[in-house]
């Protein structure tokens, strides 16, 4: 099927000025899911689109949302106190992403009556709100934790008030809203939203969760599914391949990789499983590889998230160390390659990473390391995600390290600094506890992983203490071929070495290492802990709920004029009357002591 031009749009077509910016991108034909989505949202449909990662998603409803409010401009100008369109994005950096590209447009001289606010955390609310206040956007580009707040807020901005003219709702990348736990705040935000309102949702992976969510949001919507092939979710010129190494040789199989000649001018993504691995390896990479650029971020950066990805879309050979914060919606051009250090905890973020790459039509290629007992992985995805599998070439390992030289090295590292080692243990004993977690745990088990030659794969200087360890194989560790004592390895930071000198005073003084404060002393695994956790955060949004139906209910007594009061019968309303009397008498010197005793029933001890 030949793919239509954006000049071809009828009943309605499209805005000269709209036009002029799309022609100005570049983008001459429009890909699948534009070319079914836009007609049905311009027609005043609520449409749920599903389709691959990087095709073209974000052009199909900001062109419409575009419309949408000049069409709106020309009947009745926008007001300042006034919102007719909403974005919802999962993270900041998706959010940043498109309101980037909507900038493109309104920056045309017919779309400037337009105006738009990126609103995500991490900054002041207070700022937020003033800037509503003295901008007065058209448009929120956002993410749902800080609407949500923002719609709670009491006080002079009364954002449900700006939205009663909304007149369209996008929710972008929704399986992933759902994902990270947003459900709930939502749904919140639904309930201040007008229900004359045009919805878009758009998802690369339609899941029981989005599936209950457009029942929620959308109104009679027309479902639309776009696949670039019937037999494939991932891009279809994206090249998928894999390698098998052991748990020890995968850093050195990484680094060869690297080095490979085909590789030298290529621009990297590597996913990592945790913060703390992400945190250890940019650490280290940079000894390794000293002519590129290694840049990292995580969950746990927040704002310095946005410099660092700004940097990694400028430099060409940059290669750029991350978690699955970044594995949705990123699109940073010519991303050559997407590596994957293991696989992720689900099956379907394994589509949503490699999909960084191959975006527009562009061709692309991804890399994931396996361990021999995670082969059965890449039958798996052919049969749980359509994507194909094949082993890599030799002509992409032509790097010259080895285990002895790549261990000395790293060794030698967390011996001139303690932080290293430091990071290094976090990222182990994270990586194995991430582990645990894979929804695939039929196939990727950890009682199958030899963390002796995982840890000798970190270059650890001696294994870490973990309650894992008592049960799992550890034996094949390979730690410096000298003896180490981590208590006199010193910080290279000069604060923290100080610190550390004056606990080491502190317990020659007293016999006790000092602390913070005192923890609990860890025996239990990590999926004990873990249930642990849950089961106490549980009970206590038990305990919140019943608290909050409680005020409720009193509430609506007190609102019904029916408030609980104390009831006392007639009998006991004539006894106190009674009893009031005799003490007035008593207090009058009417009545003597005895007589009142005898009256009230008091009898002398």
């Amino acid at each position: 099927m030949s793919r239509k031009k954006w000049t071809s749009l009828e009943k309605p077509a499209l805005s000269r000025p709209v036009l002029d910016v799309v022609e100005s991108m570049g983008f001459e034909l429009m890909t699948p899911v534009q070319a079914a989505a836009i007609p049905l949202l311009l027609s005043r449909k609520d449409v749920s689109a599903e389709a691959v990662t990087g095709s073209g998603k974000t052009l199909a409803f900001l062109v419409p949302l575009l419309e949408m409010l000049s069409r709106r401009s020309k009947e009745s100008p926008w007001t300042p106190k006034e919102i007719g369109a909403i974005i919802i994005s999962p993270t900041r950096e998706l959010a940043l992403q498109i309101s980037e590209v909507l900038q493109v447009f309104l920056t045309h001289e017919q779309l400037k009556h337009l105006r738009q606010k990126l609103i995500v955390g991490g900054g002041s609310i207070e700022e937020d709100i003033k800037s509503i206040q003295n901008e007065g956007p058209t448009i929120l580009v956002c993410t749902p934790g800080r609407l949500e707040d923002l719609f709670q807020r009491t006080g002079t901005l009364n954002l449900a008030g700006r939205v009663k003219s909304l007149e369209f709702l996008v929710l972008d990348e929704a399986d992933r809203l759902l994902d990270l736990g947003f459900k709930t705040t939502i749904n919140n935000i639904l309930g201040f939203l007008p229900r004359q309102r045009r919805t878009g949702l758009f998802s690369a992976t339609q899941t029981t969760e989005v599936t209950d969510l457009i029942r929620a949001g959308l109104r009679n919507p027309v479902l639309v599914s776009v696949k670039e092939k019937s037999t494939i979710n991932t891009p279809s010129r994206l090249q998928n391949f894999y390698k098998i190494v052991e748990a020890n040789d995968k850093f050195i199989a990484l680094l060869n990789f690297l080095n490979s000649p085909n590789i030298q001018e290529a621009k990297i993504m590597i996913f990592f499983p945790t913060c703390a691995c992400v945190e250890y390896w940019a650490g280290v990479m940079p000894h390794f590889l000293k002519e590129r650029l290694i840049l990292s971020t995580h969950g746990k950066m927040k704002n310095k998230r946005k410099n660092v990805i700004e940097r990694f879309r400028k430099e060409d050979r940059a290669i750029l160390l991350c978690t699955d914060v970044l594995a949705r919606g990123l699109d940073v051009p010519e991303i050559d390659w997407v590596i994957q250090w293991d696989p992720p905890s689900n099956a379907a973020s394994f589509v949503h990473r490699v999909g960084r790459t191959a975006r527009q039509g562009n061709e692309g290629y991804a890399l994931i390391f396996l361990l021999p007992s995670e082969d059965a992985y890449v039958n798996f995805l052919k049969i749980n995600q359509k994507v194909e599998l094949n082993p890599l070439g030799n002509e992409f390992s032509q790097g010259q390290l080895d285990l002895k030289t790549v261990l000395e090295k790293l060794h030698k590292l967390q011996i001139n600094d303690k932080s290293i080692f430091d990071k290094g243990v976090r990222a182990f004993v994270s990586h194995i506890r991430a582990y645990t977690k894979h929804e695939c745990n039929a196939i990727l088990r950890l009682k199958d992983m030899d963390l002796g030659k995982a840890a000798t794969g970190y270059g650890l200087l001696q294994m870490p203490r973990m309650p894992e360890l008592k049960t799992l194989k550890s034996d094949n560790f390979i730690g410096p071929d000298f003896d180490v004592d981590i208590q006199k390895l010193s910080y290279r930071n000069p604060q923290k070495e100080q610190a550390r000198q004056e606990k080491i005073r502190a317990y020659e003084e007293t016999g006790q290492w000092p602390t913070k404060k005192k923890h609990k002393k860890l025996t239990e695994s990590w999926e004990q802990s873990k249930k642990n956790k849950l089961e106490g955060k549980t009970k206590k949004e038990l305990r919140k709920a019943k608290k909050l139906r409680k005020k409720e209910t009193e509430a609506a007594e007190e609102k019904k004029g029916k408030k609980r009061k104390t009831h006392y019968t007639q009998e006991d309303l004539e006894q106190l009357a009674n009893d009031l009397r005799l003490f007035k008498k008593l207090k009058r010197n009417k009545i003597s002591d005895e007589d009142f005793c005898k009256e009230m029933g008091i009898e002398d001890e």
